[in-house]
């Protein structure tokens, strides 16, 4: 095989690895914000084990979860407030991940030694979010969530979950209107609506919205996809007076890959509420709808972790998949320009995310 031919295959190879298990250079939110307290906590996400703690004034922090000494976990060590201490042997490692003291040889060399790789962390409506920059990219770009995260006129209730199943799997699956008329047919806000439909998918600034052209507002009748340094989706499910004030329910939606196999899912439940009607919805929800939505995730979740092996290369797709195809398109496109940045900057494929 030639050189160049050599060099396609790599890009070609490296491309789907990072698809597989998240593409870089974009903010992800890891943890609920209540996980977080005093000690810190080791998780996993894009492949990466990392700790992430909380310092004196309550600022999130998140580093590389491996002590520079002999490699222990810090998430296992002490939170000293702007910096950890490994319980291994105490090794004190700070927020830019350089070494800052080794107690039991005051003149060690590896004192201010750094290496360990630093997130930038985001604390945004109940949820942490770190930039996974590559090798090119470690300054995080401006995190832009959507108006129902961020707007005064919107209450918003987070529920996250972990699934077992890629993240590309549960993007698939809200990129799928259609699905909500079979999977969840007797779900108490999907029961409605015809079992056909014609699609049709339109560009907005930030992605594409993928609707159904001739039925809204009756059941899972659209979704949107959208790129504002975090990927996101977003749809509105119809609800009856007796749901409370607010109009359509709102979900926005994040999925965060923990590696290939496992991913964290971040479902915002919005409506368009404030004052005591925001207060009156947040009780409703709570006491009459939460579990309800609940068993329609649930729903979702145990058809993806049942998915026949390599599913994603085995399909017959048809028109109501054109949503998802266009999507599918656009993080390969991402992710093979991360790749090739990368390359031509010198930089080894692997440092991709």
């Amino acid at each position: 095989m030639g050189t160049e031919k050599m060099d396609r295959a790599r890009i070609h190879d490296a491309t789907q690895n990072l698809l597989n298990r998240g593409l870089g250079n974009l903010w992800y939110p890891v943890v609920p914000s209540w996980q977080v307290k005093d000690r810190p906590i080791g998780i996993t996400r894009l492949s990466q084990n990392i700790v992430i703690w909380r310092d004196k004034d309550g600022t999130v922090h998140a580093l590389e979860d491996r002590c520079p000494h002999r490699g222990a976990r810090l998430s296992l060590g002490w939170n000293l407030g702007d910096r950890l201490a490994c319980w291994y042997h105490g090794v004190e490692v700070d927020t830019t991940g350089t070494v800052v003291d080794v107690p039991a040889m005051p003149d060690c060399a590896l004192t201010g030694r750094g290496g360990l790789k630093s997130y930038p962390a985001e604390e945004r409506n109940g949820a942490i979010f770190l930039w996974f920059g590559d090798a090119a990219h470690a300054e995080p770009a401006p995190l832009d969530l959507p108006k129902q995260l961020v707007s005064d006129e919107y209450g918003a209730i987070l529920c996250t979950a972990t699934w077992n199943c890629n993240y590309l799997y549960a993007i698939d699956n809200v990129m799928d209107p259609m699905h909500g008329a079979y999977l969840h047919a007797a779900s108490h806000s999907m029961s409605e609506g015809a079992k056909h439909a014609d699609m049709q998918v339109r560009p907005t600034d930030t992605g594409l919205i993928f609707e159904k052209v001739d039925q809204r507002d009756v059941n899972f009748d659209w979704v949107e996809f959208g790129n504002t340094n975090a990927l996101w989706l977003r749809l509105e499910i119809p609800y009856g007076k007796g749901a409370g004030p607010g109009g359509n329910f709102g979900i926005v939606g994040f999925v965060t890959p923990i590696d290939e196999d496992h991913c964290r899912v971040f479902f915002w439940r919005t409506r368009k509420v404030t004052g005591w009607q925001r207060d009156t919805w947040r009780f409703l929800y709570r006491t009459r709808l939460e579990g309800l939505h609940w068993a329609v995730l649930e729903q979702d979740r145990e058809l993806l972790e049942h998915m026949a092996p390599n599913a994603r290369n085995q399909e017959f797709l048809y028109r109501h998949d054109l949503g998802l195809g266009r999507v599918r398109t656009q993080l390969r496109k991402m992710a093979r320009a991360q790749i090739e940045t990368l390359a031509k900057a010198g930089h080894s494929m692997e440092t991709a995310a």
